[in-house]
């Protein structure tokens, strides 16, 4: 059994799209041309972004921000991705995904790999945006402080 977090992605043109927008895939196997499995190590963290249409529009828009796990950690469950993962952030419908995909882009504008930034903030986000209310904005010095909380605690 591996110990990576496979997900699987699917692309049918104006119909359906499962990608992911940001994290780092350690493998990954093309199925055929609109499919493809990629694999993530554990602890490492990625953006999830499901799509799907029908003829009268968008049905689904949805985001998830997740934290790859080890065989036999407890994990959440979240189609496509096997076994599953730690939920960081789970956001549906078009407008909060879209300030989440601004979100990535202000933190990558900064230098920063989204899949670097503190997994509390995706909490912090995830939490904001379920109700409403807009999240702060992830700056250069939150960034050092979690880097400094990583070195300081095992």
């Amino acid at each position: 059994m591996s110990d990576l977090t496979q997900v699987e992605l699917l692309w049918l043109e104006k119909r359906i799209e499962n990608r992911i927008r940001f994290g780092r895939i350690v493998e990954e196997k093309i199925l055929d041309p609109r499919r493809r499995v990629v694999s993530f190590a554990p602890g490492s963290i990625f953006a999830f972004v499901r799509w799907t249409s029908n003829d009268f529009g968008t049905v689904i828009s949805r985001i998830d921000i997740l934290r790859a796990v080890a065989t036999g950690q407890r994990c959440a469950t979240v189609p496509y991705v096997r076994p599953g993962g730690d939920i960081l952030l789970r956001l549906s419908g078009w407008p909060k995904v879209e300030r989440v995909l601004q979100l990535v882009d202000v933190i990558e504008a900064l230098g920063i790999d989204s899949a670097d930034a503190a997994p509390d903030y995706w909490h912090h986000v995830h939490n904001r945006l379920s109700v409403n209310e807009a999240p702060r904005t992830y700056t250069k010095s939150r960034h050092q402080a979690w880097l400094h909380r990583q070195r300081i605690a095992p």
